[in-house]
C-alpha cells in the first residue's frame, strides 16, 4: 500500500473511535469505517514480477487498452497507445522501460472524461519522457479523469529509471497514454487487459535514424506526495 492509504484510511478510523467516544453509539461510529476500508484498498500496492528481457516496454498502468493509433508529430511517426484505469483498478504507475529521465511536465487542464480522446490534450496530466539504453526516446503521459484531481509524480529530470520501477500515482480514476516509436513491435491489442510492470505492451526495434522522438519537457511535476 502507499502511504496515501494509511493517511485516508486511519485518520477515518481515528474519527470512528472519537465519534464512538463522543456518541457511545456503534452504528454511528461504524460509517467511517466504510470509506476507511475503500481508501486501504484502492492505494494498494500489489508486487509484480517485472520482465527482464532486454528491449522490452511494459505497461505504465493497470487497465484497459482503449486505443491504438498511429500519429505524425514534427518529429516523425509514432504509435499511441492509450490505457483507461476505472476506479477498481490499481492506481500506482510504473516506468515502463529503463532509462534516463530526460524530461518531466505538468501541465494543468481539464477534466474531461478519460474516455473521450480530448483528454489527451486538454485534460490535466503528467508527461514524461524517457531515453533508453539504446537511445530511444519513450514518452508517456499520466492523464487526470473526470474523478482524478490530483497527479503524483515522484522521479526527477536526470534520474534513472529501471524498468517496472513505482514512479507515482493517480487518484480515482485516469487515463495513461505511452508514445512508442513507429517501429515498436506491438505485442497486445484493443480490449485487453494489462498490469503495470508485468504486461509487455511492446518490443523495442533497433534505433534508426529519425526515429520517433517527443518534444522536450521542461517544467515540474507536481510531486510532493511520496509513496
Amino acid at each position: 500500500m502507499v502511504r496515501d492509504g494509511y493517511y485516508y484510511g486511519f485518520s477515518l478510523i481515528l474519527a470512528s473511535a472519537l465519534i464512538r467516544g463522543v456518541t457511545d453509539s456503534w452504528l454511528w461510529s461504524a460509517l467511517p469505517l466504510l470509506p476507511a476500508a475503500f481508501f486501504l484498498w484502492f492505494f494498494r500496492n500489489p508486487r509484480r514480477v517485472i520482465p527482464q528481457e532486454p528491449g522490452l516496454v511494459v505497461s505504465p498502468a493497470d487497465g484497459k487498452v482503449t486505443e491504438i493509433v498511429n500519429i505524425t508529430t514534427l518529429d516523425g511517426k509514432g504509435i499511441r497507445i492509450s490505457i483507461f484505469l476505472s476506479v477498481f483498478d490499481v492506481h500506482v504507475n510504473r516506468s515502463p522501460v529503463s532509462g534516463l529521465l530526460k524530461s518531466v511536465r505538468y501541465q494543468p487542464g481539464k477534466y474531461l472524461n478519460a474516455m473521450n480522446s480530448a483528454s489527451a490534450e486538454q485534460n490535466e496530466q503528467c508527461v514524461a519522457v524517457m531515453e533508453t539504453e539504446d537511445g530511444q526516446l519513450i514518452t508517456f503521459k499520466v492523464i487526470a479523469g473526470l474523478l482524478a484531481r490530483r497527479i503524483v509524480f515522484h522521479p526527477r529530470r536526470g534520474q534513472l529509471l529501471g524498468r517496472g520501477e513505482l514512479v507515482g500515482m493517480i487518484k480515482f480514476g485516469s487515463r495513461c497514454d505511452l508514445l512508442l516509436p513507429a517501429g515498436a513491435d506491438l505485442q497486445i491489442k484493443l480490449g485487453d487487459r494489462v498490469r503495470g510492470g508485468t504486461s509487455i505492451l511492446a518490443r523495442l526495434s533497433p534505433p534508426t535514424e529519425g526515429k520517433f522522438a517527443s518534444a522536450p519537457c521542461c517544467l515540474r511535476c507536481e510531486a510532493s506526495d511520496r509513496t
